[in-house]
């Protein structure tokens, strides 16, 4: 419940924010920002007030780290009665109030940023000292003050636009991150080498109708699909996990036709396109703060993909089981990725993810490291895609073949990977499956560890 902060509260905040000021300036003898939240109400901080004053921190350091401006203190505060951010900065003061100023009028949610900068005695720099117009109304446009003392909207419709902005602000930088760290992985994924059989900067694997620059026309081509499915995840957040699914997967097949146009007809990215779109539309129904979390996106992942198995296989014979997935569950009750997701992708959570970061705190390179969670994810899962290209007795040969490599080789060298890729290579195998959780593992630990 959002706790409501009565007037008195309010100004004792206050009162303690000038003493912090003056006791900051004093000290540092330089300008300062200070940083606030202007929300109308009694409600002044929650869960959406503080992802918007996060974003209003990382616009803050984003334009300064661009100038290579270091803060020389930083310090912050989160109370009931609002979260406030200090910064002194030893720089011109109108080149910070410039800065501050930007921030606000460049994107709707810093209308509701108060990113006031103070000369080193104390005294306010006022906008039209930059020669800029007064704040606008978050209602009418018209000058924020006039509007205030006219109280010409009352506080319900304030709230109301505040909430909005708030909403869409979060929902907007949420999908964004959420996309570009699913590119980032894709392209991850597919620049890593040696990988046996798979496209790499170093060659085509078993695949004659692709290489490394098909695959980046294809990861160009999704982006979109990506912000969608963490937008879809975050509108549909508060209804069943189903309804999430059901969405994404018209703009799943949306995103099969953007990525065939992109690639002249090849397939590079189908199985990615369904393993990271519900990765995707798992981080929309999960706060920021718990995207870090592997285990409760993936989790988040299996309710998305709940019944899909029973679904999708329901109703199949001899006559009508036309694909390989489907004769695979028909014969040999193989699941493939349907039934990874649905379990909550056991073998990125269990050995793909945990092989690489133990790779990368071993001191390898992500790259290597990759080589290495790949090998482990060949052992975790049934790869459709490599069964498809030889048979279901040849991929239980190469899962015992590398379960032997890593018990000898727990961090294969290049020479051994070069020597495994040759011989998938002259077999025509292609683990695509492996290399699609490969990407799920990269992404996790971009979260993991950036977000």
């Amino acid at each position: 419940m959002d706790y409501h902060v009565t007037l008195a509260e309010m100004l004792d905040a206050r009162e303690r924010r000038a003493f912090r000021q003056q006791e900051l300036l004093a000290r540092y003898q330089m300008p300062m920002v200070c940083f606030t939240m202007n929300i109308p109400g009694p409600v002044k901080n929650n869960s959406l007030c503080r992802q918007g004053f996060e974003l209003g921190k990382q616009y803050l350091k984003e334009h300064l780290d661009s100038l290579k401006i270091h803060p020389a203190f930083f310090t912050e505060v989160s109370q009931p009665t609002g979260n406030e951010a200090y910064y002194l900065l030893d720089q011109d003061y109108l080149l910070v109030k410039e800065i501050t100023c930007g921030i606000e009028d460049s994107v709707p949610l810093g209308r509701l940023f108060d990113m006031d900068v103070l000369k080193p005695n104390g005294e306010k720099v006022n906008r039209q000292e930059l020669g800029l117009p007064p704040r606008p109304c978050l209602i009418c446009g018209e000058p924020a003050k006039v509007c205030a003392r006219s109280r010409a909207h009352t506080v319900e419709q304030l709230q109301a636009k505040t909430w909005k902005i708030l909403a869409h602000a979060v929902e907007k930088e949420d999908a964004a991150l959420a996309a570009r760290l699913a590119c980032r992985a894709l392209l991850y994924e597919v620049c890593t080498t040696p990988k046996p059989g798979l496209v790499d900067r170093e060659g085509n694997g078993s695949h004659q109708d692709m290489d490394i620059f098909t695959f980046m026309d294809s990861v160009s081509a999704l982006w979109p699909y990506f912000e969608i499915c963490t937008r879809i995840g975050r509108q549909t957040a508060n209804q069943n996990a189903g309804e999430t699914f059901r969405q994404i997967r018209f703009a799943g097949r949306k995103a099969e036709a953007s990525m065939f146009s992109a690639t002249k007809g090849i397939n590079t990215h189908k199985g990615a396109i369904f393993s990271m779109g519900i990765l995707c539309a798992a981080l929309g129904r999960l706060p920021r703060r718990q995207w870090k979390c592997p285990d409760i996106v993936l989790k988040e992942c299996g309710s998305i993909a709940k019944g899909l198995v029973a679904h999708d296989f329901a109703g199949l014979t001899e006559e009508n089981a036309v694909t390989m997935g489907q004769r695979l569950y028909l014969y040999h009750q193989i699941t493939g990725i349907r039934g990874q997701m649905e379990a909550g992708l056991p073998a990125v959570k269990d050995v793909g993810l945990p092989a690489l970061k133990e790779g990368i705190a071993h001191g390898l390179s992500v790259n290597d490291a990759g080589c290495r969670a790949l090998l482990a994810l060949i052992t975790a899962a049934d790869d459709t895609n490599l069964i498809a290209r030889s048979s279901l007795k040849t991929h239980q040969e190469i899962v015992r073949q590398v379960k032997d490599l890593l018990e000898r080789h727990p961090y294969p060298d290049r020479q051994t990977l070069n020597q495994l890729d040759l011989e998938f290579v002259e077999k025509n195998l292609s683990p695509g499956g492996s290399a699609d959780l490969l990407a799920v593992c990269y992404l996790l630990y971009f979260l993991e560890n950036e977000s």
